[in-house]
């Protein structure tokens, strides 16, 4: 069993593709997931997974939620060692001074982190952007609704990604150590 983290893309945003986090938790259990946590009602489950690809976890995953809710939902997933690295490897130091502005956008493959490269030559102002090995990093100055990166990221790494504040990632790294 491996310790995963579970990021579902685009649920609970406004009142389309709803997903009460209990349903999710009661559907992770029903996959051989367990201590199943949620953490927020935005798509982030933390639980324990039989061993495997957690590529194919997610695929049966997806498939689970399509079946019992309706919609598709891309889920991406990282075992608890990925998602210590993914916040050891932020060099950005904007993500202390106001978590609610940085984020992470995590992606279901490190290739796909190839097509925001383009974007590091970009001018951007005080917004910045970082690509680690295993996600992208993105401060976003002036608010996330204000931003001028975020929506030409975005439109570049299309459904490949799904991002979290900073805050959001601690919380789940947090969340994590509580359970070992």
């Amino acid at each position: 069993m491996s310790e995963c983290v579970a990021l579902l893309r685009g649920i609970n945003v406004g009142r389309a593709k709803r997903v009460a986090m209990a349903d999710l938790r009661k559907l992770l259990e029903s996959l051989d997931c367990t201590q199943v946590r949620t953490l927020l009602n935005s798509g982030n489950a933390i639980f324990q997974a039989p061993g495997g690809s957690t590529r194919r976890l997610a695929t049966v995953i997806e498939e689970a939620i399509q079946q019992r809710f309706g919609f598709p939902v891309p889920v991406l997933i990282h075992t608890a060692r990925e998602l210590g690295e993914i916040i050891a490897e932020n060099s950005q130091t904007q993500a202390e001074q106001d978590p609610s502005k940085f984020l992470v956008a995590f992606v279901a493959s490190r290739s796909a982190l190839g097509k925001a490269k383009p974007l590091l030559a970009g001018s951007w102002g005080s917004e910045r952007l970082a690509i680690g090995s295993r996600a992208a990093y993105l401060w976003c100055a002036t608010g996330i609704l204000q931003s001028r990166l975020l929506p030409v990221f975005s439109r570049a790494m299309g459904t490949s990604i799904t991002t979290r504040n900073w805050a959001t990632v601690l919380k789940l790294q947090a969340v994590i150590s509580t359970s070992r």
